[in-house]
């Protein structure tokens, strides 16, 4: 961040999940939730499913983590944003690669950092916690799925295994699922393949809509269809932006993919306001929901939920 009016911002992806950091160190500039919705709008704005704010972490933490979706609300935890977080940090040399400890909303993280062979491009084995496998849904609501899950990963999870899915399904079916739970959850369709023991995963999340991938969400799934005994503790599983690498050990799940930096962007701190002053007249938003009242935060609270200031 940078003083004389502008914001001055990174942009990744990991595996097609897109992300704006602000790298923050001394906690000087949280964001509001129409701030963050007007930089993520796709065509008025920047665009990506999300913003992160990245602070010094105290304590065991290198970092801290302050996460919101597109539409500004606060999340815990996200598996390919946290690496793309990190890649932040380390180019910017308010790290050094390696492990690094992040704190999150959903817990403490390590990432396991480094460079990639080409310009931009990053790789990260993030320690995502334990899954924990909750109720099964019942067989009356699962309409084409064979069955479905909750599953915590920090972060609520509906998962539905069954055939694939299209479009239609993951549009119909992921809002209603992902307003079943308080709150809101992450919704993924999975099935198996395309090889022996992967799988293949469409996501839907709260405060986004569909996704190009989640790393939570592959997580989620690989847990519980390997409780299911239908694939092993290795699992690739792809998304449609692609691959990522999951690893079910006792002590907990990792998650292995990419990084990759897009490009800096430079936002004008007056423009910005311009913007985040048209959208604070209520709308649709993501689901169907009223965009005057954001699931996890009011359309203008500014992000104090920082991971490191409890």
């Amino acid at each position: 961040m940078e003083a004389r009016g502008a914001l001055r911002l990174t942009k990744h992806h990991g595996a097609g999940n897109d992300f704006l950091v602000l790298l923050d160190p001394e906690d000087r500039r949280p964001l509001s939730a129409v701030e963050v919705r007007a930089l993520c709008d796709r065509n008025r704005g920047i665009g990506a499913d999300g913003v992160m704010r990245a602070v010094s972490g105290i304590g065991a933490a290198a970092l801290s983590m302050d996460l919101r979706n597109a539409d500004g609300s606060v999340a815990e935890m996200s598996g390919n944003g946290i690496r793309c977080l990190v890649q932040a940090a380390v180019d910017a040399g308010m790290v050094r690669a390696g492990s690094v400890s992040v704190q999150t909303l959903g817990g403490l993280r390590s990432v396991e950092y480094r460079s990639g062979p080409e310009t931009g491009l990053g790789y990260g084995r993030v320690d995502m916690g334990r899954a924990v496998l909750g109720a099964e849904l019942g067989s009356d609501e699962l309409g084409e799925a064979s069955w479905g899950q909750h599953v915590d990963m920090g972060n609520p999870h509906v998962v539905l295994f069954g055939p694939q899915v299209g479009d239609d399904t993951v549009r119909r079916v992921g809002p209603r699922w992902d307003r079943s739970v308080a709150g809101g959850a992450n919704v993924e369709f999975v099935w198996p393949g395309p090889s022996t023991g992967e799988l293949t995963l469409r996501v839907w999340e709260r405060g986004v809509g569909e996704t190009l991938a989640c790393g939570t969400g592959a997580c989620a799934v690989a847990a519980s269809v390997q409780a299911h005994g239908l694939v092993g503790a290795r699992v690739r599983v792809h998304n449609p932006g692609g691959p990522l690498d999951v690893e079910l050990e006792e002590s907990g799940v990792v998650l292995g993919g990419p990084a990759q930096k897009v490009g800096d962007v430079t936002v004008d701190e007056a423009v910005l306001a311009v913007l985040a002053a048209s959208l604070r007249v209520p709308g649709p938003a993501f689901g169907g929901a009223d965009d005057g009242a954001l699931s996890g935060a009011a359309p203008d609270a500014t992000a104090t939920e920082v991971a490191a200031r409890p």
